[in-house]
């Protein structure tokens, strides 16, 4: 390379990297080493720390940041708030009109989407006494809570006025709540349609952009009591694909936004057992990014919150079957089971009836 030979005289013991296994010494002797080894070594501002030991023995870790300088104490007690909530799998989900139990048994979400342009089943629903009769086959299929939406968020889509989403929904909203006694989501970003959709009989607010779409959401949700689902998604659905989709640290990202988003909602006076998150697969994300949400879904437990997840025909499943929305079945159930192994409570599907069994026969496999 050329570097002065005093450079490489300098330079060479630093270069050459070696590992000593050194048998047999007592632990007080490994710890000197180890701490001796950390004063010659980190001479960098910051680093990302890997912790590695039993419960009790990080229990017993945090008791002694207890007692250590330099805001130790506070990132004890976070740790201390992570491992409790990351171990929390009952959780009781309360809206404005019940206390819905998330234990035992994961729950269906039914999409019914009553709009002319959503990417799988856009213009089915549109008449009330369509959208009506959906309902009702979903809960005869064994939903257990049915999301309806007036406003179509398929990357590219452009958005609707208020008026006209409301027009879309209301009439869904009331005689779906007039025949059955299920929990009612209304799918919307908008508030003023959230607020109708609560008077109407829905119960939940499934807001894709976490209240950062209409300030006065959150003001709704709290006076209403209302269950609310906060996702992460990245710009707004006409543009969230066209943008950067690059992540530096893809779970990262995803965590931060929902604990901000969490933290918001909970200083807006909106009781924590009324949120649940979703970590948006699909918005803003790239068809690899979708899977690696996947795989890593449990990062998300350390939240101590409900998790909902949406994978139902999305266009990352088709990417690999080759097939179109409607024939993308055993790719949505593969997905269904992968994200209840990894923790969810609620999947959010088309086909009740299909996914309905792929989620009895993974509790069953993961409850065993």
């Amino acid at each position: 390379m050329g570097v002065d030979p005093y450079g490489i005289a300098a330079m060479t013991p630093k270069a050459r990297h070696v590992n000593l296994l050194i048998k047999s010494q007592p632990c007080k002797i490994a710890n000197i080493l180890k701490q001796e080894m950390l004063s010659v070594s980190c001479s960098i501002e910051k680093t990302d720390v890997l912790l590695m030991g039993t419960r009790k023995q990080i229990a017993a870790l945090t008791d002694k940041l207890a007692r250590q300088p330099f805001g130790m104490s506070a990132l004890g007690k976070e740790i201390e708030r992570v491992l409790v909530d990351s171990d929390c799998a009952e959780f009781v989900w309360r809206t404005s009109r019940r206390e819905i139990s998330l234990h035992g048994q994961t729950k269906i979400m039914g999409i019914l989407n009553v709009t002319p342009d959503s990417f799988s089943d856009g213009n089915r629903y549109l008449s009330p006494a369509k959208a009506l009769d959906a309902a009702l086959k979903m809960a005869d299929e064994g939903a257990d809570i049915i999301d309806i939406g007036g406003e179509s968020t398929r990357p590219g889509s452009k958005p609707v006025s208020a008026e006209e989403e409301s027009q879309r929904v209301l009439p869904v909203v009331e005689a779906v709540s007039a025949r059955i006694s299920l929990p009612l989501s209304i799918d919307t970003s908008k508030a003023v349609v959230a607020a109708k959709a609560l008077n109407a009989g829905a119960e939940i607010i499934n807001d894709i952009s976490s209240f950062e779409a209409d300030t006065k959401m959150a003001d709704v949700a709290r006076r209403a009591k209302a269950g609310v689902i906060l996702m992460h998604m990245r710009g707004t659905p006409e543009n969230m694909q066209a943008r950067d989709l690059h992540y530096i640290d893809l779970m990262e990202e995803i965590q931060d936004f929902l604990v901000k988003a969490v933290l918001s909602a909970e200083n807006a006076g909106i009781a924590r057992q009324c949120l649940a998150v979703d970590p948006g697969i699909g918005f803003g994300k790239s068809a690899d990014d979708n899977l690696r949400i996947l795989k890593n879904l449990p990062e998300l437990k350390s939240l101590g919150l409900p998790i909902v997840v949406g994978t139902s025909r999305k266009s990352f499943i088709g990417a690999i079957t080759g097939e179109e929305p409607p024939n993308r079945l055993e790719g949505t159930a593969a997905t269904v089971s992968a994200a209840i192994s990894g923790g969810c409570q609620i999947v959010r599907v088309h086909d009740v009836a299909a996914m309905k069994k792929v989620v009895a026969v993974t509790d069953k496999i993961l409850r065993a």
